[in-house]
């Protein structure tokens, strides 16, 4: 499976940006997809992950803020990002795991990654 992330950008503090990830190849094998992002000096963590049920996780840090969704018919990954926060700067990845729960654990067992997109958030 492939992963391409797209956009990402500057936003100020308390603005909106969408993010998109599409997906190509195996595409059939995707369970569960999710966003980790990795600012610098820090490890990677999970922002959000769907399952291809539907259920969503979200970090404590995200919640109410994001909102994860997925587009099977377009293979496409989004993350709606509002109420954007100087500390949500950060690269942001597109993963593929087995399920939501894999996802979580550290470290998680990733089938496949995007090259990521910068959200970079000034205040």
């Amino acid at each position: 499976v492939q992963l391409v992330e797209s956009g990402g950008g500057l936003v100020q503090a308390g603005g909106s940006l969408r993010i998109s990830c599409a997906a190509s190849g195996s595409i059939f094998s995707i369970n569960a997809m999710g966003w980790y992002r990795q600012a610098p000096g820090k490890e990677r963590e999970l922002v959000a992950a769907i399952s291809s049920g539907g259920s969503t996780y979200y970090a404590d840090s995200v919640k109410g803020r994001f909102t994860i969704s997925r587009d099977n018919a377009k293979n496409t990954l989004y993350l709606q990002m509002n109420s954007l926060k100087p500390e949500d700067t950060a690269m942001h990845y597109c993963a593929t795991g087995p399920t939501i729960a894999n996802m979580i654990a550290r470290p998680p067992p990733i089938d496949s990654w995007g090259q990521g997109t910068q959200v970079t958030v000034s205040s």
